[in-house]
């Protein structure tokens, strides 16, 4: 419970208090020892609920009777039928509005996991589908269709409609050729093909046999069940699922607790029934080198797998409230089981007395007040946990599941400004400059020193989609104030491995390790080839700040023991130095001829002979010149291995008043004859009132010859 008090015009106070409640339910199916007749007519006064074997008080209670219940769509008003709301409707709206809708309801989702299951496995799992619609199917039985191929798709909401149901299910298996592609009616962007082209070497972690991908899908599908308070059934057709590691593990969790928060029970079901296991595998395997075929080393790896696979849909099922159906071809009985478990049930609710959120399992225990009942409910929960009690595996999973998502996190203000530096002939070294506001981090205390830390993970995909380059680090931050960093900027720059020219997609995510907020910033990024330019140069680089780097590093920002910190704002202060860093590859030597626009790798200029490049830059305002800077010319290549000549200029600033102007490089290969003007836009600012400007001095390169 937290408070917030605001002060009012007549200086009188209004306090608004916000109350955060969690109420945890769970279905309770009570039968007969004996006959295994479901026992109605209890209160709520003859159940006791334990939570860690401490008592909980029942704050809500209910019976559902499903099988006695009228069917909605045959109730009649003055001889006609009310139009009914859509699941669709409801699921827009408060539920409260209209409970009646959804009471005595059976709420079954059938979830196709095409990706996991061979055609035979789809087959048997459509035919089981197809008779319990048929034959088995009660008017109180609404049933969704999803499936997951390319993508998870929801291809029939909530319906009683026989004849619907039937059409989408006739298409899983292409018995309706009517050029359906699975899991995407209608060809949505999810329609992506499922082959080694999805996924590459570095979501290794998240897409190992598909299984993060599936439990995800598990997730969303609760998530959006989470407000129907009545109990839902899912019915899971797989082809088996199998956890590595500890990232998987923690999407197992994560999968069970948003069903268990969503009232959803998963029935798993093994699609691919009785196994008749080969020794040397089937077509669905590569052939097996070595003796283990011989000495039953790969019969007993295949039973392992096999077990392993099926434990995992048992955990879902068991944790759940739901029920494991494997080694049977026959999947009637799974249907059976879930309208069995469904008839007739008690939904309790309780507030618990643990407020910690810790996101530790609390085990369940329900008691009845008479001995010849037996009593069905899941036998836990996880507790919901705040960003300081999740688990490691828990915290890398958000961050990296905010990099998959399409939905920006905007919680933190992130800038970023990547830049690109020749290595060789076709390749270029991207450095990317990070900043996050230091007014946005929070700080905490710890002993005498304030502290806080950043989480940070990047990447950088290809026109393919595929990830060429990664960058993960947590950022310590332990200055001795934290008001001169929440004045300034924090900043992060890494280097991603040499890139060919081309077209990339680059996007970080930043969370700060004290809430857990997080921000995210992504952009395009254009390598170019610059065999096709007259004048090959790199990006520009302007920074009002350099910090002393002695280390070995590849960082073309690195030079002369000094590191450039790029000013990504391009926002400076008069009493700072303006710091210019460029490089210009393969000039045409003195009395050479100039190098011709060309599609064909011209060789690279590796020698330290004589050059002839003229450079110098002025700023504008409003169209007029007001400040240019001394023509320099460099004589020779600067970094012979790369072909480069470096320039580093040091321009201050004290004879700029506070304004916005237009920076202009003037770049000029005079003896080849080419030439580029490059602008950027700058904003000067006022002097910091503390600080004493450096005296006026013209503009001039920082080091000489080796700029």
């Amino acid at each position: 419970m937290s408070g917030m008090a605001q002060q009012a015009n007549n200086n009188s106070k209004v306090t608004t208090i916000t109350v955060v409640t969690n109420i945890v339910l769970t279905n309770v199916v009570v039968r007969d020892k004996k006959t295994g007749e479901v026992i109605k007519g209890l209160k709520a006064s003859d159940f006791t609920i334990l939570e860690n074997n401490r008592p909980q008080k029942i704050d809500t209670f209910d019976f559902q009777n499903v099988d006695e219940a009228a069917v909605l769509s045959e109730k009649t008003v003055s001889g006609t039928a009310p139009k009914s709301k859509s699941f669709a409707d409801l699921a827009n709206n408060n539920f409260a509005v209209a409970p009646e809708e959804l009471k005595d309801r059976r709420l079954i989702v059938m979830f196709f996991d095409l990706s996991s299951m061979q055609p035979e496995d789809i087959n048997r799992a459509v035919d089981s589908a197809k008779d319990y619609i048929n034959t088995k199917m009660q008017p109180a039985d609404l049933v969704q269709m999803v499936s997951l191929s390319g993508g998870l798709s929801m291809d029939q909401d909530f319906t009683s409609d026989k004849d619907a149901l039937l059409k989408v299910v006739a298409k899983y298996d292409g018995a309706d050729a009517s050029g359906y592609a699975l899991g995407s009616e209608g060809g949505g962007t999810d329609a992506t093909a499922d082959d080694s082209s999805s996924f590459v070497a570095d979501d290794s972690e998240f897409n190992a046999l598909n299984t993060d991908r599936q439990l995800l899908a598990i997730r969303t599908i609760a998530k959006n069940l989470e407000k129907v308070e009545q109990k839902k059934s899912m019915l899971y057709f797989s082809g088996g699922l199998t956890r590595q590691g500890i990232e998987n593990q923690a999407s197992m969790r994560l999968a069970t607790n948003e069903a268990v928060k969503a009232n959803m029970a998963i029935y798993a079901v093994d699609s691919r029934g009785l196994q008749a296991l080969n020794p040397v595998g089937d077509a669905s395997t590569g052939s097996i080198r070595g003796t283990s075929a011989y000495s039953g080393a790969a019969m007993h790896n295949q039973l392992n797998s096999n077990f392993s696979s099926q434990e995992t849909l048992g955990t879902l099922a068991n944790d759940t409230g739901g029920k494991l159906f494997v080694d049977s071809n026959d999947f009637a009985p799974a249907f059976q089981q879930v309208q069995h478990d469904t008839e007739a049930y008690y939904l309790i609710g309780f507030h618990s007395t643990n407020t910690a959120r810790d996101g530790t399992y609390r085990h369940l225990t329900v008691k009845l007040n008479r001995e010849d009942a037996k009593l069905e409910y899941r036998p836990g929960y996880y507790a919901p946990a705040d960003f300081q009690h999740a688990k490691t595996e828990d915290r890398q999973l958000a961050m990296t599941e905010q990099m998959r998502s399409d939905m920006p996190a905007v919680d933190i203000a992130v800038y970023l400004q990547a830049m690109y530096f020749r290595m060789d002939d076709n390749r270029f070294y991207v450095p990317v400059s990070l900043i996050v506001p230091g007014s946005q981090i929070p700080f905490t205390s710890k002993g005498n020193k304030e502290q806080a830390n950043l989480d940070i993970l990047g990447w950088v995909k290809n026109a393919q989609g595929i990830i060429v380059g990664q960058a993960q680090e947590t950022v310590k931050l332990a200055p001795p104030s934290t008001q001169q960093v929440q004045r300034k900027n924090v900043e992060y720059t890494t280097v991603f491995p040499p890139m060919a020219p081309g077209k990339y997609h680059l996007k970080f995510v930043v969370r700060e390790n004290q809430t857990g907020r997080m921000g995210s910033f992504e952009t395009d990024l254009q390598v170019p080839d610059l065999h096709k330019s007259p004048l090959k140069l790199s990006s520009i680089v302007m920074s009002s700040q350099r910090t002393p780097n002695t280390k070995k590093s590849v960082n073309p920002l690195v030079r002369d023991g000094q590191e450039l910190v790029p000013n990504v704002p391009h926002v400076f202060r008069q009493d700072q130095h303006l710091y210019f860093l460029y490089e210009v590859y393969d000039p045409t030597k003195p009395g050479g001829t100039a190098a011709a626009p060309t599609a064909t790798p011209a060789p690279m200029r590796r020698d330290a002979g004589p050059a002839k490049v003229l450079t110098s830059i002025q700023f504008m305002s409003g169209g007029i010149k007001v400040l240019e800077t001394p023509l320099f010319e460099a004589d020779a290549i600067t970094i012979p291995e790369r072909g480069a000549v470096v320039f580093q200029y040091d321009v201050p600033l004290t004879k700029l008043k506070p304004g916005t102007y237009v920076c202009q490089v003037n770049i000029i290969d005079d003896a080849g004859g080419s030439f580029s003007f490059p602008r950027m836009a700058i904003i000067v600012r006022p002097a910091a009132p503390a600080t004493v400007a450096p005296a006026a001095t013209a503009a001039t390169p920082a080091t000489s010859p080796t700029m």
